[in-house]
């Protein structure tokens, strides 16, 4: 998994945000917001990681159970393709 060229990752303050760039602008209305986790899965995502990697990162970075991981990495990889952010 992969995420789409035209979509960058920014902090803002404390916030990250998603936002279109290029052709993107014109297909996607709207922003993003992530938190700390989400910013790094992301982070995850655009280097081409895959869903076992993601846990294991959240797993590496976060004082959490594996389940709890799978489905936080599973409901966000679910909210990216949602939001046709991934290739």
């Amino acid at each position: 998994m992969k995420v789409k060229e035209n979509f960058l990752l920014r902090k803002i303050s404390d916030s990250y945000v998603v936002v279109p760039v290029g052709d993107a602008v014109i297909d996607f209305s709207g922003l993003i917001n992530l938190n700390e986790s989400g910013a790094m899965l992301f982070e995850k995502l655009q280097k081409g990681a895959d869903e076992e990697e993601l846990v294991n990162a959240l797993l590496d970075e976060y004082d959490v159970d594996e389940q709890t991981a799978r489905r936080d990495v599973a409901a966000f990889i679910q909210k990216a393709k949602d939001a046709d952010v991934l290739e």
